[in-house]
């Protein structure tokens, strides 16, 4: 570790012994003015970060004690409703000889806005009375809801339940509001004994909807209702929650304490304040986002920060002015180089600043000329290679193919034979001129099978039609563009070692086609084949010559033709079975006479 650090502070002396006055001066200036800045801005961020998590902690009670003061209110009122009926009315009723309809009635009148029923039934669940609405659905069990089984367990306690669809009675209206079930045990009195009954007071959750409803805590906050065991009761998103497109934490909140707690939340993170509802037990969580510095500051906190960046930027831009004049042309002079390095060209090197700097950026250019002088000649010299190579190989036709058809047609003039001289050698006449193609190496595929067929005229006429040929092409590869003499040298493979020992029913077959972006020609014979192994070694650059009958050019100098004029990609293929015959398939690209002008270019070049 200690030689690290050695090393470190050797380096870092030996880049300050070559720093100029000028870069000294301006990063020890710029060092003093950002860390006192810094310094500033940690002290003021802190100073307003705790005041403005204070006021919001303060801003978020504050607002919660007063709904809380409302609901408590609300809640007050229903529960005064519930006393009232219980121990002015159903206590001193007679059931078999009265009812307390009347006196429900006038509750429920004075306090409509608050409520949706008022119901009494009795310990069988079978209803006593109730308003405005009478009739039970006959679907519905009144001694198996919830707010029945836990008024009757718990016998001193209120039982207020989760917000829902009031569904209870049969309403000719078909009315479905929403309410909250305030619920309790009482006695009732029926013949002179006592029994146990439930009293329902339904409130309209509307009521604690508009008590929580708009109201905005600090930084975009807002105020939701959880009961205590985590259910919810009022949201301003409840029905995104219960669509399942957004979450909340209600069931989190409900095992908190009142009070204040910072928790991190669905990746942000709140200040979330908790205050306990009395007599319900419900939870009335505040949620505020913690804001990042700078987005809950008053206009004092952003007058300090503007003016403390302000000065800093005044010291910075002082400083960096001096040594301006030398950084600049040395950033200009590394983003010219960094462009020579992504391979850009004509890149205009930057001469200016300092005489060093100047010198430098001459260098380079001097450097940059030079190479590209160089790489020039490289590629000149790359181009007349490939060419050379392309006319190298073009050139090895073998002449015993011209002797053995010039003695062919000698000896049929003397055998008096002379219709099947003349037309060899016309076809050696029209073969020929296809090969010269007036010096170009690119043809049209329908002069290339052309010239093809005129081989094979002349091969069949020697071989005493031994075997027959097919060469045929779609209409739409006729006009496309390929090196020339490809097939012929492939047909003399297939007739000297494919045919050799055919009698009468040797047949070779051509067929081009366009396949996708490419042009396929396949030469096929059903002659006597060969081993896989053997075919694969037919393309390999490592095979040894081998010598023969044929034009000398044979499939391997096909193969890098093709590959030396279009590419790697492209080439032959070779499928053969022993008895069974070979099909070798050119590859080449589908070019026509637009596509086919830079490969000519280069070829003239």
């Amino acid at each position: 570790m200690k030689d690290l650090i050695r090393a470190l502070a050797g380096r870092m002396t030996a880049k300050y012994r070559k720093m100029s006055i000028h870069m000294v001066i301006s990063l020890a200036f710029t060092g003093i003015a950002l860390a006192g800045v810094l310094f500033l801005g940690m002290s003021l961020f802190w100073r307003f970060s705790t005041t403005t998590e204070a006021l919001m902690e303060d801003n978020s009670q504050r607002i919660l004690s007063q709904i809380n003061m409302n609901l408590d209110s609300y809640l007050r009122r229903m529960m005064r409703v519930s006393d009232t009926l219980y121990y002015s009315v159903i206590k001193n009723t007679e059931l078999d000889h009265e009812s307390p309809d009347d006196w429900m009635s006038l509750l429920y009148e004075e306090n409509r806005d608050a409520l949706v029923s008022i119901a009494l039934f009795d310990g069988e669940g079978e209803l006593v009375s109730a308003v405005p609405l009478n009739e039970v659905k006959k679907d519905i069990h009144a001694d198996q809801q919830e707010w029945f089984t836990q008024a009757i367990e718990n016998v001193e306690d209120f039982h207020f339940s989760s917000p829902h669809v009031q569904n209870l009675f049969h309403d000719p209206q078909h009315q479905h509001p929403w309410v909250v079930s305030f619920s309790r045990q009482v006695q009732l009195t029926r013949g002179g004994d006592t029994e146990s009954g439930v009293l329902l007071v339904d409130m309209n959750f509307s009521g604690i909807e508009q008590i929580c409803r708009n109201v905005e805590l600090f930084n975009g906050g807002y105020v939701y209702l959880a009961s205590n065991t985590g259910e919810l009761i009022y949201h301003p998103q409840q029905q995104l929650i219960y669509a399942g497109l957004m979450e909340e934490n209600h069931k989190q909140a409900a095992t908190y304490s009142d009070g204040c707690h910072d928790i991190t939340f669905d990746g942000r993170r709140y200040q979330m304040t908790v205050k306990t509802v009395g007599y319900t037990g419900w939870k009335l969580v505040g949620m505020v986002p913690a804001q990042p510095l700078g987005l809950g500051m008053n206009q004092l906190g952003l007058f300090a920060v503007s003016l403390l960046l302000f000065s800093a930027f005044l010291m910075a831009f002082l400083t960096f002015r001096i040594s301006a004049h030398i950084t600049d042309p040395i950033y200009e002079l590394e983003e010219s180089i960094k462009k020579l390095e992504n391979g850009q060209e004509n890149v205009e090197i930057q001469e200016g600043g300092c005489y060093e700097i100047q010198h430098l950026g001459h260098t380079i250019n001097s450097l940059v000329s030079t190479m590209r002088h160089l790489m020039d000649d490289i590629v000149q010299q790359e181009r007349q290679k490939r060419k050379s190579e392309l006319d190298v190989l073009q050139s090895q036709i073998n002449p015993h193919f011209l002797y053995n058809t010039l003695d062919s047609v000698i000896w049929m003039t003397e055998s008096g034979r002379y219709e099947e001289a003349i037309q060899m050698v016309t076809s050696l006449a029209r073969f020929f001129r296809i090969s010269l193609s007036r010096g170009n190496g690119f043809i049209p595929i329908r002069d290339e099978l052309e010239h093809a067929r005129h081989y094979m005229t002349i091969q069949q006429i020697r071989f005493k039609n031994r075997f027959t040929s097919e060469i045929t092409a779609d209409e739409d590869v006729q006009q496309l563009y390929t090196v020339k003499l490809i097939v012929q040298p492939l047909l003399e493979n297939a007739i000297y070692h494919g045919m050799s020992e055919a009698e009468d029913d040797g047949k070779i077959r051509v067929h081009a086609y366009r396949h996708g972006s490419e042009v396929w020609i396949d030469v096929e014979d059903n002659g006597l084949g060969m081993r896989p192994e053997v075919a694969e070694q037919l393309l390999s650059r490592s095979r040894p010559a081998v010598t023969g009958s044929g034009s000398g050019i044979g499939v391997i100098n096909v193969h890098q033709r093709i590959q030396l004029s279009f590419g790697k990609q492209y080439g032959l293929t070779i499928e053969s079975e022993p008895d069974e015959g070979t099909r070798v398939r050119i590859r080449i690209p589908a070019l026509d006479e637009v596509a086919i002008k830079p490969y000519r270019k280069e070829e003239s070049q």
